[in-house]
C-alpha cells in the first residue's frame, strides 16, 4: 500500500468520524418543536416579538412544562422508586435546653 492510498483513507476516515460527532451534537438537547415553520420568523418568536420581552413565550413554555407535555420531570423517562414509609411511630428526642450559666 502506498502512502497516497494510506492517506485518502485516514481523510475519510476522520471524515466519517467527524460526520458521526456532528450528528451525535446535533441530539444533544434532544427534539424541540419548532414555533414556526419560517426559519426568518424564529428569532423573532424567541425574542417574543416585543411583546411583554417574550412573557407570553415563556408562560405558554411553563405551562407545558407543569403539565408534563415535554417530559421535563425525569431525564431518563425513568422516575426514581417511591420512599420507604415508616409506620413505626419513633421519633427523635426533644433537644435539650441548655443550662443557664450560675
Amino acid at each position: 500500500m502506498d502512502s497516497n492510498q494510506e492517506e485518502r483513507e485516514q481523510e475519510a476516515l476522520a471524515k466519517e468520524e467527524a460526520e458521526a460527532a456532528a450528528a451525535e451534537a446535533a441530539g444533544i438537547g434532544g427534539e424541540v418543536a419548532k414555533d414556526s415553520e419560517d426559519p426568518a420568523e424564529q428569532p423573532l418568536i424567541e425574542a417574543g416579538e416585543g411583546e411583554a420581552e417574550g412573557f407570553e413565550l415563556a408562560e405558554r413554555d411553563l405551562e407545558d412544562i407543569a403539565s408534563h407535555g415535554d417530559q421535563h420531570r425525569f431525564p431518563d423517562n425513568v422516575p426514581s422508586p417511591p420512599e420507604e414509609q415508616s409506620d413505626d411511630g419513633v421519633y427523635g428526642e426533644a433537644d435539650e435546653a441548655i443550662p443557664e450559666d450560675e
